[in-house]
């Protein structure tokens, strides 16, 4: 007598399955990908040290311009008559706003000219912690470079005008404010670049925008009449921010304070409108 056993394909093992990790998206490793990308980047390098060169060299030469005049006996004008070791030193800022303002444009609008922010907003659905991350990690790094290039000018600075009247010490009453002023200045000048990248999604635009806030507009609003100059131009994204860094003020500049939170409202202002673009439209 013989047992046919019969095997049935339910009861067959069923293959083993390679279990896969789980990945979620946080904010730590949406910053940790910003990260990543903003130094895998060649002209990340270029601009950074561009915009370092410019605060030190710009710095030293215009050191090295006033004690020529004072050595030679020249007339001195208007502006170098006032000038000091500290203005002397950040002379370099309006250059280098504008390499660290382009790559902050570049860091969200590269990725637009590119197609790659497909992928990322396919990574973080969310979408807005992009966009905080790509803030804080590029206003940080502009914040780092800008302070440490202010620091470098302004010792070579004094030590080049020692004996003059325009000599300062690191220890002279607001000195330390004032460079510390010019580093945050800068970098909040990157963060505006980055949102107006990620509002206007254009590289030429987001850097035409950029240079005509922080240097076409105060020239065009000095043809206004004087009262209305008085009443606007403190409160101009670059005049506002010049007062966070200025060692002296008068009646027609801000307080340091005051600067620092008009510059602020313009940053947030900008982040504001990258944010609403970016929940509203598609990438």
């Amino acid at each position: 007598m013989s047992t046919t056993i019969t095997v049935t394909e339910s009861s067959a093992p069923a293959p083993a399955r390679t279990a896969r990790p789980e990945y979620k998206v946080t904010g730590r490793r949406v910053l940790r990908s910003e990260w990543a990308k903003l130094w895998s980047l060649r002209s990340t390098w270029i601009t950074l040290g561009l915009g370092l060169l410019f605060l030190v060299a710009f710095g030293v030469i215009a050191a090295a311009h006033y004690k020529s005049q004072i050595n030679s006996g020249e007339r001195l004008r208007p502006d170098d008559a006032t000038a000091t070791a500290l203005s002397l030193s950040v002379f370099g800022t309006n250059f280098a706003q504008l390499a660290l303002g382009v790559l902050g444009v570049l860091v969200t609008a590269g990725e637009y000219s590119t197609g790659m922010i497909r992928s990322t907003l396919a990574a973080v659905p969310r979408r807005l912690p992009v966009l905080w991350s790509k803030s804080v990690v590029f206003g940080l790094v502009a914040l780092v470079v800008s302070t440490i290039g202010v620091f470098i000018a302004f010792m070579i600075t004094s030590g080049i005008v020692s004996g003059t009247p325009a000599a300062l010490t690191i220890s002279h009453s607001g000195v330390v404010r004032s460079l510390l002023g010019a580093g945050l200045y800068l970098g909040l000048v990157g963060v505006i670049g980055t949102a107006l990248g990620a509002l206007l999604r254009s590289v030429a635009g987001g850097i035409s925008v950029l240079v005509a806030s922080l240097m076409l507009v105060p020239g065009l609003i000095s043809l206004l009449p004087t009262s209305w100059q008085d009443n606007i131009s403190p409160y101009l994204p670059s005049n506002a921010g010049e007062s966070m860094f200025a060692l002296t003020h008068d009646s027609t500049t801000l307080a340091p304070t005051a600067g620092l939170l008009v510059f602020l409202g313009w940053t947030v202002l900008a982040l504001a409108g990258a944010a609403y673009r970016l929940l509203r439209t598609d990438a």
